[in-house]
């Protein structure tokens, strides 16, 4: 999601999700320089990826693959996975990410229902276009106060997105949804 069209597509999604109340780091954004002014935050421990799967594709095909079909509907599947590049960013659970000091039990559940509301409205966009989410993969901090917020980026290279049955490029996504 680097350049131009990442960050148009980011500022996009973070624009209206603003209007919708929810909490997230963005403030502005200048796509001439690449650059997007932000909220300060920090991230839970090492970082924190949520993935929400509303088609049974990548690691979770490859993972259960016995006992799902390839593009199966998965509703709105959360997954929490720890950035660990030596690890392969593995799976965690809710009471491993307690256990573990990374999030408190509220703050999953605040994670959770933000990331099936946030990836909903970005699902429901997306099919304006006619471009199916498959899935897609957030990061929350927490604001100064304490409060969870949404981070990062939202670009092609954040999620998996199909149009009539076939995958489509990170790029060519930004430039269809853009167009």
């Amino acid at each position: 999601g680097a350049g131009k069209s990442g960050l148009k597509m980011t500022t996009y999604f973070y624009k209206l999700l603003n209007t919708k109340g929810i909490a997230t780091h963005f403030v502005d954004s200048d796509i001439e320089n690449v650059t997007m002014t932000v909220k300060k935050g920090t991230v839970f421990g090492k970082g924190l990826e949520v993935i929400c799967r509303f088609k049974a594709v990548g690691s979770f095909f490859r993972r259960y693959g016995d006992y799902c079909k390839a593009a199966q509907d998965l509703g709105a599947f959360v997954e929490f996975t720890i950035k660990d590049d030596e690890r392969g960013d593995p799976t965690i659970s809710k009471d491993a990410l307690e256990i573990l000091g990374i999030l408190k039990a509220n703050e999953y559940q605040v994670i959770k229902q933000n990331t099936i509301h946030i990836c909903t409205i970005i699902k429901d966009e997306l099919a304006t276009k006619n471009l199916d989410l498959y899935d897609i993969k957030l990061e929350f901090g927490l604001d100064i106060q304490g409060n969870v917020m949404l981070i990062d980026e939202i670009s092609g290279g954040n999620m998996r997105v199909y149009k009539n049955g076939k995958y489509i490029e990170p790029l060519q996504l930004e430039q269809v949804f853009l167009a």
